[in-house]
């Protein structure tokens, strides 16, 4: 199945690359990868002169250099040869505006980066991307063995606009033979206690209309009979409370849309994605977009 033709990696030469590449060259098939982006960006590639003065046959690496190792390391890695690959490597004080900027020119369909959780490095670039791609994203785990899923949380706030995420869902569920279990985390209104109800009782109602919009929402597509797994948010982190349910089924991947309710989050993600990217740190998370959705944003913020 194509998912994603144009893919684009974002590399830090660290150990992670090598993770990184790895896990990209086993998925090659399954994501319809044809063609690789592969880019470094950086700050600063020029050694400082104080170093300089202190170690005179030092030389500072180039664009080239750098470049090339990459490519080497693409080769001994055995990245499959029926991608066509290219390497780019960027100087810029704003790397993710650099990394953003690559990811429209080259119209991708999908941006990957990985995610560590032993290996130095804070996780920025990654984080950033993930919340202002104009594409979808793939964020894999630095020890995550390579395997395709079988157990996939969709999380869902029965909007129009995850009825796309929805079908996009049931089409990798479909093709990998796995299961697609649908997630959503209600809460329980503040004024609760005006109505006269304990917050137990509330929390209940809210539980039985969350289950009356799921069975409107899965109405219109494949499987009408699928369940929800509908729960309480319980007031403390919803990234961590969701990332803790995904461990507690064995979960593969985490998937996710780019938008709920409200018509902001066209640009960027809503908050409970962002929770959920800032606490995970355990299982693959793919967030999809539609593609082009961001685009006008973009135009926009790369002509200022």
């Amino acid at each position: 199945m194509k998912y994603f033709s144009k893919v684009m990696v974002g590399l830090d030469l660290s150990e992670m690359d090598d993770i990184l590449i790895k896990k990209i060259g086993a998925l090659v098939e399954f994501l319809g990868i044809e063609k690789c982006y592969f880019i470094h960006v950086s700050k600063n590639l020029e050694i400082p002169q104080e170093i300089l003065n202190q170690y005179p046959d030092l030389i500072a690496p180039t664009d080239e250099s750098i470049e090339a190792m990459i490519a080497l390391k693409l080769k001994e890695l055995n990245f499959p040869t029926s991608v066509e690959t290219e390497i780019f490597v960027e100087e810029g004080s704003h790397p993710l505006d650099t990394f953003l900027r690559w990811a429209k020119l080259k119209d991708v369909d999908l941006i990957i980066m990985g995610r560590k959780e032993e290996l130095a490095g804070n996780g920025v670039l990654a984080d950033g991307v993930a919340k202002k791609a104009p594409c979808s994203i793939l964020l894999l785990q630095e020890k995550r063995p390579v395997k395709f899923p079988k157990k996939i949380i969709l999380l869902t706030d029965f909007s129009s606009h995850n009825h796309m995420i929805y079908e996009f869902g049931e089409r990798i569920a479909k093709d990998l033979e796995a299961e697609l279990i649908p997630l959503h985390i209600f809460d329980v209104p503040v004024g609760y206690s005006k109505t006269g109800k304990t917050f137990e009782e509330f929390a209940e109602i809210m539980k039985e209309n969350a289950k009356n919009d799921y069975r409107k929402f899965i109405s219109k597509h494949q499987n009408p009979n699928s369940e929800c797994q509908i729960i309480l948010n319980d007031g403390k982190n919803i990234g961590a409370q969701i990332s803790e349910f995904a461990k507690s089924i064995d979960a593969d991947l985490i998937l996710l849309g780019s938008r709920g309710r409200t018509s902001s989050a066209a640009i960027l993600l809503g908050s409970t994605a962002e929770k959920v990217i800032h606490n995970n740190k355990y299982l693959p998370m793919l967030i999809f977009k539609k593609k082009g959705e961001t685009m006008g944003f973009f135009d926009a913020l790369f002509k200022i």
